[in-house]
């Protein structure tokens, strides 16, 4: 059974009746109530979601957080094709690939010494910590070539995985990446001291 005989056979599936559905429905209507009950409903879900994915209890109540203010600013959107823990889920998922890509952040210039630096850990230069240094330089990157880099050192993709994606000759997602590099290597320069090269 393909991709597409699965969504219609979930689509079968989906009642006019579905209690998920009247709420979303209700709330859009406007009856607010309708909205928390919604997410008092699946709350346990997502934050059993959400430790199975990380494998830790710490950061639980934020990604849930963050998953639910997701879900009311998108919920107007919701096209009523799938169940709506399908589309909730999809959500919370995405919310821990997010949260996983930015503590592999700092692996960019792999090794960093967590020896001298743990997550977290200031230091004097503009009292920042070197995970969110090599954000803010990732995020100064021209989006040609802050893309190819994150697919290729974050999300872990093959060059022709990417290149298939942003529909770009491998060799000119090999150039954007050794530029994005040597962007990056510059723009963190100044603090070169401060990695394990």
């Amino acid at each position: 059974m393909d991709f597409k005989e699965e969504n219609l056979e979930e689509q079968n599936t989906l009642l006019p009746d579905d209690p998920d559905f009247k709420l979303i429905r209700d709330y859009i209507n406007g009856v607010d109530l309708a909205f928390a009950t919604l997410i008092n409903l699946h709350k346990d879900k997502v934050r059993n979601l959400i430790f199975l994915t990380l494998g830790d209890a710490d950061n639980v109540d934020d990604i849930s957080q963050d998953v639910f203010i997701s879900v009311f600013h998108k919920i107007k959107e919701f096209r009523f094709e799938s169940k709506f823990t399908t589309w909730l889920y999809r959500i919370t998922v995405n919310k821990c690939k997010d949260h996983l890509r930015k503590k592999k952040v700092r692996s960019i210039f792999t090794p960093i010494s967590e020896t001298h630096y743990e997550i977290g850990t200031k230091f004097n230069q503009e009292n920042q910590d070197i995970p969110t240094l090599v954000r803010k330089a990732i995020d100064k990157l021209p989006e040609k070539l802050r893309v190819p880099l994150l697919l290729r050192d974050i999300e872990g993709l093959s060059y022709k995985e990417i290149s298939d994606k942003l529909e770009c000759e491998v060799g000119t997602i090999k150039s954007r990446i050794f530029r994005a590099r040597e962007t990056l290597k510059i723009l963190l320069e100044p603090f070169q001291k401060d990695f394990n090269y």
